[in-house]
């Protein structure tokens, strides 16, 4: 099974075609390469489905690293626990 982060990884990896990105939590999403505003969106949808859940665009508006992102898959989840 897989970790959040591993699959938010490869979620970005094939968003921005590039095999060789590796995040962590203290990733900033402005700091990936070959990642712009729109790729982010895409991101969050991406995520919204593999992860079956919804986010408000203001969620998406405050994410800043990999671990804001993170952060709200979990709480997403909590939520619907």
């Amino acid at each position: 099974m897989t970790t959040p982060l591993q699959q938010l990884t490869a979620i970005v990896r094939e968003i921005v075609n590039n095999p060789a990105i590796d995040l962590t939590p203290a990733s900033r999403l402005d700091d990936i390469a070959g990642l712009d505003s729109m790729d982010v969106v895409s991101i969050a949808v991406e995520v919204e489905c593999r992860f079956d859940m919804l986010f408000e665009l203001d969620d998406i508006e405050r994410l800043v690293t990999v671990g804001d992102l993170l952060r709200l898959i979990a709480s997403k989840r909590a939520m619907a626990a």
